[in-house]
């Protein structure tokens, strides 16, 4: 299987699909998601599943990305149900979000009419600008300053996602409609905020939603497989590079052990 770029989207397919992916990624890595999330997508796809990963470029306007990436999505599936040989049409479609993906597909599910499996959401972040970014508490008081002193700009502007955070919240509490539901926090993660989703999705679907605590951090989904080649003799530095690989190695070994568990817990129920 080879990447191949479809639609304004990023497509890994398998020759028999079981299910369909459609991944979106966090702020500043969502751009190329084939690259900062290829071991872990490519591990799902190696397991039967269509890789659907949609890049977008951030802004404040988190509704119309929103709609900009299900508008793609979807418009790559009437594509590939018409004009491939892939029998996708009653494949289950789940979605899948790291950070700021997360609240993507919280909002195509909550405003648009979609049918999914269900999603899995790592890494949920619902901060304020200010919080969300690193650096943006330093950042934006001085861009506000300057644009009311240099310009006509109303002094009480203010710098924010749309829909705010507490809006985003109230949308998923009134209108979220994907019943079932994988939350994925990790230990070591200080601007995670799944544990302010979970309460909201348990009271809507009780039975159906499962939380994660996985070792790791914010960053652990884009985590590379290393590729340590042990030379003919092994030395003490074949020996740090195999722990180095381990050490690295290890959190999205979880991770997607988990992720492909809950898919299909079927296969794992063999085990």
């Amino acid at each position: 299987m080879e990447w191949q770029e479809r639609n304004g989207n990023w497509v890994l397919a398998p020759s028999q699909p079981i299910g369909i992916i459609h991944f979106l990624g966090g702020a500043f890595v969502a751009t190329a998601p084939h690259l900062t999330y290829r071991w872990l997508l490519e591990k799902l796809a190696s397991q039967g599943y269509l890789i659907i990963a949609t890049p977008f470029i951030n802004t404040l306007d988190h509704k119309s990305i929103a709609l900009y990436v299900l508008n793609k999505f979807e418009n790559l599936l009437q594509k590939l149900d018409n004009n491939t040989g892939l029998d996708i049409k009653y494949l289950p479609i789940y979605g899948m979000g790291h950070s700021m993906g997360c609240k993507l597909h919280l909002l195509i599910g909550s405003l648009f009419e979609v049918e999914r499996a269900g999603n899995i959401l790592v890494s949920f972040n619902n901060y304020p600008l200010q919080k969300a970014i690193p650096f943006m508490d330093q950042i934006i008081p001085t861009i506000t300053d300057n644009l009311k002193n240099n310009w006509k700009i109303d002094p009480n502007l203010q710098f924010e996602f749309t829909p705010s955070p507490e809006k985003t919240q109230e949308i998923i509490t009134e209108s979220y409609t994907t019943r079932r539901n994988l939350l994925i926090k990790f230990d070591n993660d200080n601007i995670d905020q799944t544990l302010t989703l979970q309460p909201i999705l348990k009271e809507l679907f009780p039975n159906l939603v499962s939380t994660l605590t996985l070792p790791g951090n914010h960053l652990t989904p884009l985590g590379q497989d290393i590729d340590w080649q042990v030379g003919e003799v092994f030395t003490p530095f074949d020996a740090i590079g195999q722990w180095v690989k381990q050490s690295l190695s290890r959190d999205i070994y979880v991770l997607e052990k988990e992720v492909s568990r809950w898919l299909n817990p079927a296969q794992y129920s063999l085990h």
